[in-house]
């Protein structure tokens, strides 16, 4: 694994497309059994190189029901996005995740953490890229019938503040899909 994770920092496969130096983010252990699957890291996450240290992250984290301490120590837990480095700035947010992160860096991550038990996909990338033509026609769908993809992955909208509105029209998402979620965490989480 540190050889790997020295090789991920080390990567420069997209650098030519990034309007600044590459600074992959990721968060990978052997002994991982929950894998937080994202689309790629904002500007903030790129500047500290911390997964998650954001709004979006401070939400993600209220839906896991956990502590920055937690969310960032546990040996159970690994987090990997779509794209490994900030893409920049588009028209209307961040730019996609680059298409070469995840061909070359997912496989050799996930067979280095091979007690993974659960995979959360979080927004529209990481469920494009992780379950494809399984996915509904929406995300919206996609999130509802998270049932349709355990016990393997379980489907979450992207927590950026962007979102609220989605969330606020969508209040079976609280009532329903959070305490399901809590509880596929209990099963793969508990020791």
């Amino acid at each position: 694994m540190k050889t790997l994770l020295q090789h991920i920092q080390a990567c420069r496969l997209c650098a030519e497309h990034l309007p600044h130096t590459p600074r992959p983010v990721v968060v990978a252990r052997p002994q991982a059994r929950l894998l937080i699957v994202g689309q790629a890291p904002g500007r903030k996450v790129h500047e500290t190189g911390l997964p998650w240290n954001d709004p979006s992250g401070d939400l993600l984290r209220q839906w896991l029901r956990m502590d920055r301490a937690r969310f960032y120590n546990d040996p159970a837990i690994a987090i990997m996005p779509m794209g490994l480095c900030y893409p920049g700035k588009g028209k209307s947010g961040d730019l996609p995740p680059r298409p070469e992160c995840a061909p070359r860096w997912h496989p050799p991550l996930l067979a280095a953490m091979p007690e993974i038990r659960l995979i959360l996909l979080i927004g529209q990338y990481a469920q494009q890229g992780f379950l494809g033509a399984r996915r509904k026609a929406t995300l919206g769908e996609t999130v509802r019938h998270y049932q349709d993809y355990l016990p393997r992955y379980f489907p979450l909208p992207h927590p950026s503040p962007r979102n609220r509105r989605w969330l606020r029209e969508r209040p079976w998402f609280e009532a329903e899909i959070l305490p399901a979620l809590q509880q596929q965490l209990g099963r793969v989480l508990e020791k």
